[in-house]
């Protein structure tokens, strides 16, 4: 699926969300009229969440293990050598350290937040002279205590990155 695609189908589906939503609110009996309350200060959780990607960015893994609950669960899926849970902060760096070695680079695009879930749509990529992944993932963060506490990670074509990293790492 192309990166446009791929974004007007997410913003497709927010808005129908968001129109569901207004007609139910519409149709109940206890209808409020309430100002729109604009975000006037940044949610901790995505101040952790930029954070990571500053950490991410410059290969700071002794930042990253800081935001990083000691139990925290990441789940990368596919079937690739990469692929599966990683449990704890040492098998999460460990992973980190197998994308640094492929040149893995994330860029952020657009987030929303609740008080226990962050999820980014990102662009993800490799400056590998040849053999590049070029694709967009969205990642499901769930936060306690402001630590990072489990990661579920949905790529736009897993059929591409399981060849991606199975090529890389066989």
């Amino acid at each position: 699926m192309k990166r446009r695609t791929f974004i007007q189908k997410t913003v497709l589906t927010s808005g129908a969300v968001a129109l569901a939503t207004g007609f139910a609110t519409s149709q109940s009996n206890s209808v409020t009229t309430q100002p729109f309350n604009f975000m006037t200060t940044i949610h901790p959780n995505l101040t952790l969440i930029n954070n990571f990607f500053k950490a991410y960015g410059e290969n700071d893994l002794d930042a990253i293990s800081t935001i990083l609950d000691q139990n925290i669960k990441w789940h990368i899926p596919g079937k690739h050598p990469l692929s599966g849970t990683k449990t704890g902060v040492k098998q999460v760096l460990e992973f980190f350290q197998q994308l640094g070695k492929v040149a893995m680079k994330a860029e952020p695009i657009v987030m929303g937040v609740n008080d226990t879930y962050v999820i980014d749509c990102h662009r993800n990529w490799s400056t590998l002279e040849k053999d590049n992944l070029n694709s967009m993932s969205c990642l499901l963060w769930k936060i306690e205590n402001n630590k990072i506490v489990e990661v579920f990670n949905f790529p736009e074509d897993q059929h591409v990155v399981d060849l991606f990293f199975t090529k890389l790492f066989h």
